[in-house]
């Protein structure tokens, strides 16, 4: 790379994400020096990028951005609403508006920003009408905007790629809807991030919007088949026309690890087609682009090793909101604590592993059936797995919990995402006593909101009490057993 580009200062707003996630540490091979805007910043902290700096910010806080941009040269703008609440298309437009103002009086001489690919019509989905629309605004402030345009991303870890792993691996027939026939253009996550850093060193991408693709056309029915072929598995795909982008997603939420909040947006923008007419870019950033098989091919390929670098599910909200909502309520908790020979590493390395293919230690199958019954009513439930089978780091999903505080060693803290009438944490904490012994700590907490929470509480204290206690003696039972093979 020209010495003058390894210059550049770079911030990226929207690291945790999966794209963010995956760029981050790209910029950082380049040799570009990076500072990460996050509104929770020991969330990026726990990701061990050398030399990153993480500043707290957010894009709902004009001043806290100011102080983010200041001193920066380029900007990434990888953020934007995968969820259906509120008016999300406002606060998408307010965000934009907010980082392009800020990013002006900072003297940023660049955006670059990822949008969704589809023509411009009437008919857009609410969520890439919403995306376009933040290209549009970014591009109205003093910096020149380069928008890249892409249809579905290819990768493990990418929410469309699990949708369609998670339809074919478990359904060998599929009655689908018409938008399986829709066209579209699947691009590898890897050539999208060399495109993201291409354009950095590619002045003629400046103040341009560009569309990128993989180079092949396909439906999804396409798609479907084609990842079939791969995984070894046999699909037949009868198309119907009565099923609707909601009746679709409600399916989606059942079947695959994607939730409803994530499932529905998705399903509504393929009634569109998003093909590149536009190549421009390849012209400019030439690149070899990945064929769509041998793309699945790698992402299976990740999967079954466990080492998945960024993942959907790390995307989350501000856990303190939900801390300072529940103020001063009553606290209703169950504390186990046990003794043990095992040292706080070994006990610890069970704990870590909680979740996922390992499962809760006790009981699976009622924390399946809680799963299944929060995904009946719109819940993430228990599919989400885990990124990584033995490691754990700030924001990580572990089935319907999120790592909430995480001290190596030492303490794993998990705030409940499933839908309650109130806020749960569950802790798990080693330490040694006065007597050099090991102390097992686990603490379930639940802050309830109001007398439904309460009630909810005491109605599942007999399960509480069996499950909880027989995790606690299972944990310790695997650590002295591993220690005892050491």
């Amino acid at each position: 790379m020209d010495p003058k580009f390894s210059k550049r200062r770079i911030l990226v707003a929207g690291a945790s994400g999966y794209v963010g996630g995956r760029l981050v540490p790209r910029l950082i091979e380049k040799g570009y020096p990076v500072r990460c805007l996050a509104r929770t910043p020991e969330k990026l902290a726990a990701r061990n990028w050398e030399g990153v700096e993480v500043v707290q910010g957010d894009v709902f806080d004009p001043a806290s951005l100011a102080a983010a941009l200041e001193g920066m040269d380029i900007a990434y703008y990888l953020i934007h609403s995968m969820s259906g609440k509120g008016d999300f298309e406002a606060m998408d437009m307010q965000a934009a508006g907010n980082f392009g103002t800020a990013a002006a009086e900072a003297g940023i001489k660049r955006i670059i920003y990822l949008g969704g690919l589809a023509k411009d019509s009437d008919e857009l989905s609410a969520h890439l009408r919403s995306r376009q629309e933040v290209g549009r605004i970014l591009a109205e402030s003093d910096v020149a905007v380069t928008e890249l345009r892409a249809s579905i991303i290819i990768g493990s870890g990418s929410a469309s790629f699990e949708i369609i792993r998670d339809l074919v691996h478990k359904l060998p027939v599929m009655i689908t809807p018409r938008w399986v026939r829709s066209k579209c253009e699947p691009i590898s996550i890897r050539n999208v991030i060399d495109y993201l850093i291409g354009c950095l060193e590619e002045p003629r991408t400046a103040r341009q919007v560009l569309e990128i693709g993989g180079g092949e056309i396909l439906t999804y029915a396409d798609m479907m088949r084609q990842v079939a072929e791969v995984m070894g598995k046999s699909l037949r795909i009868l198309s119907v026309p009565v099923l609707t982008p909601r009746l679709s997603a409600y399916w989606l939420n059942i079947v695959t690890s994607v939730p409803m909040s994530i499932a529905y947006p998705l399903i509504e923008g393929l009634r569109n087609d998003s093909v590149s007419g536009d190549r421009r870019i390849r012209e400019w950033i030439p690149l070899d682009l990945l064929p769509f098989r041998e793309a699945v091919r790698r992402a299976l390929t990740v999967e079954k090793e466990g080492e998945i670098e960024s993942r959907w599910t790390e995307a989350s909200g501000d856990a303190n909101r939900e801390y300072e909502a529940v103020g001063d309520r009553k606290v209703l908790r169950d504390l186990r604590e046990i003794v043990t020979d095992a040292s706080p590493e070994a006990v610890f390395r069970i704990i870590q592993r909680i979740g996922g293919e390992t499962g809760w230690y006790y009981a699976d199958w009622t924390w399946k059936l809680r799963g299944v019954a929060d995904r009946l009513i719109g819940g993430v439930g228990m599919r989400r797995g885990r990124r990584h089978p033995r490691d754990l780091r700030l924001g990580d999903a572990v089935d319907f919990w999120r790592v909430d505080k995480f001290i190596p060693s030492r303490l794993l803290r998990l705030k409940a995402e499933m839908k309650l009438p109130g806020l749960a944490l569950l802790e798990f904490q080693v330490y040694r006593n006065e007597q050099d012994k090991t102390v097992y700590r686990q603490e379930a907490i639940f802050y309830p909101i109001n007398l439904w929470g309460t009630l909810y509480w005491y109605g599942m204290l007999p399960a509480h009490f069996f499950i909880f206690r027989n995790i606690a003696d299972r944990i310790v039972r695997h650590a002295e057993i591993a220690a005892a093979n050491q």
